[in-house]
């Protein structure tokens, strides 16, 4: 009986120096085997990029090569009642695109596939007149007339701006719900209406279809509640 109480005491002794040593910094997590504390790591799972983020990388990486990093004709926008028309005239250039489209065609109804040209240029990039007092939204109104190509606009008068629904009877949301008409100018998405941009000569008018709300065109002000960009 005697050497099973030494056991006991000798067990509990062992029990009481382990727990004073972890209380007392004896043990820390160093001391702890590997199979007990795993590496950071190992518990974060590498997720792959999706086929869209790499194709919205891609396309925002050829909008750079294009246009640049930086946009210094920055205008502010001026609004349709205070534009003055004149006699003059200029050249601009306008063209409206929707390659973002081919990227995630699978979001977009079939009966509608036809309507996406194979490189998805709808109207490519063309020397156009503008008039004096003119607007983007005013030019693109003419020539998608003059061009027999389909266009629906509404006015927003909470931006007192005309907003751009479809063009070539693709619509806004028919690419997710973040998909719809902007426009850039020499390069530039302007935070307005494009019934507020006054064209000036030479300017480089583009409409493209994002399917993004803007980011997979690089522009991110958007996400800052300012989302008039028609």
């Amino acid at each position: 009986m005697q050497k099973y109480k030494t056991k006991i005491i000798t067990v509990l002794a062992i029990l009481a120096v382990l727990t004073a040593a972890w209380f007392y910094g004896g043990v820390s997590a160093a001391n702890v085997p590997d199979a007990v504390v795993p590496p950071a790591a190992a518990a974060v799972e590498a997720v792959p990029e999706q086929p869209e983020v790499l194709a919205a990388t891609a396309a925002y990486e050829q909008n750079i090569q294009i246009f640049g990093e930086e946009h210094p004709e920055e205008r502010e926008p001026v609004e349709p009642e205070d534009m003055v028309a004149g006699d003059g005239s200029f050249t601009v250039t306008l063209s409206v695109r929707a390659d973002m489209i081919l990227h995630n065609m699978h979001l977009l109804d079939r009966e509608k596939h036809e309507l996406v040209p194979s490189d998805g240029v709808i109207f490519p990039a063309t020397q156009v007149t503008a008039y004096e007092g003119e607007s983007v939204f005013n030019v693109l109104q003419r020539e998608m007339r003059r061009n027999g190509i389909h266009m629906v606009s509404r006015w927003t008068p909470i931006f007192n701006s005309a907003y751009i629904e479809a063009i070539n009877n693709i619509y806004e949301f028919d690419v997710g719900p973040l998909s719809g008409w902007m426009y850039s100018v020499n390069g530039w998405f302007p935070t307005f209406g494009a019934s507020r941009y006054l064209l000036s000569p030479g300017d480089i008018i583009e409409w493209v279809y994002t399917v993004d709300l803007g980011r997979d065109f690089g522009v991110h002000w958007i996400e800052g509640g300012q989302s008039d960009h028609e």
